[in-house]
C-alpha cells in the first residue's frame, strides 16, 4: 500500500471520531487503532499468510497511585500549532541559524520552522504579526497534529 494513503488514512482516524479501521487492498491488510490512553495512533500491518498473536484473557492492571494534578499555565499570546505530524527543525540545514528566536520580530507569512513529513520538507509559516514569546518545541523533536510550537505576543 502506497505510504501516502497510508498517511490519509491516518490523518482520516486522527481527526474523526472513528476509532478503528481496518482496509484490505489486495493482499494486503491494514488496521489503525486509535487509543485515548496513547497520544499517538497504532498501526499494524500483516502481510498474507500471518496471524494475528495469540493473546490470553486480558490480566488486570494495578490500579495506579493517585498522582497530585499540575495544570500547566495557558500561553499567553497567539499560539501557533503543527499542521502535521512530523520532525519539527528549527533551521533549513543543521548548523544554520535558527529561523525566529525568543524575541524575533515575525510579520505575517514569515517561515517559523521547518516539520519534516515523509520525507518532505515542509515550511511553517506564521498567519499573525509579533514578537515570538516562547518557543515550545526542541529541534529534532517529533510533532503531532494540534501540537503547540510558538507563542507569538
Amino acid at each position: 500500500m502506497d505510504l501516502r494513503k497510508l498517511k490519509t488514512l491516518i490523518d482520516l482516524v486522527a481527526e474523526s471520531d472513528i476509532a478503528e479501521l481496518e482496509v484490505t487492498e489486495g493482499e494486503s491488510k491494514v488496521r489503525i487503532v486509535k487509543s485515548s490512553a496513547m497520544p499517538q495512533n497504532q498501526m499494524v500491518m500483516m502481510q498474507p499468510g500471518m496471524q494475528a498473536p495469540y493473546q490470553t484473557a486480558p490480566q488486570a492492571a494495578p490500579a495506579p497511585a493517585a498522582a497530585p494534578v499540575v495544570v500547566a499555565a495557558e500561553p499567553t499570546g497567539y499560539v501557533v500549532k503543527s499542521p502535521m505530524v512530523g520532525t519539527f527543525y528549527r533551521s533549513s540545514a543543521p548548523g544554520s541559524a535558527a529561523y525566529v528566536e525568543v524575541g524575533s520580530t515575525v510579520k505575517e507569512g514569515d517561515t517559523l520552522c521547518i516539520i519534516e513529513a515523509m520525507k518532505l520538507l515542509n515550511e511553517i509559516d506564521t498567519d499573525k504579526a509579533g514578537v515570538v514569546t516562547q518557543i515550545l518545541v526542541e529541534n529534532g523533536q517529533p510533532v503531532e497534529f494540534g501540537q503547540p510550537l510558538f507563542v507569538i505576543g
